[in-house]
């Protein structure tokens, strides 16, 4: 019984491919600017964060209700 248990664990582990990573060394196409950089961090910030922050400045309205 546990023979066949262990057996069936095994056997995904047998047949397990690990693919290999396809890294480039060559340089970036286009070039992104200080700038282009800071507004992306901004526009992924206020995406993120300002749902929550609005719910938190809103929690005892929510509260209520």
């Amino acid at each position: 019984m546990w023979n066949r248990a262990v057996g069936l664990l095994r056997a995904p582990l047998r047949h397990s491919l690990i693919s290999r990573a396809q890294i480039s060394v060559k340089p970036a196409k286009h070039e992104i600017s200080a700038a282009e950089q800071g507004i992306v961090l901004l526009v992924m910030f206020a995406t993120i964060l300002g749902p929550s922050g609005w719910i938190l400045a809103n929690l005892e309205d929510y509260k209520k209700r």
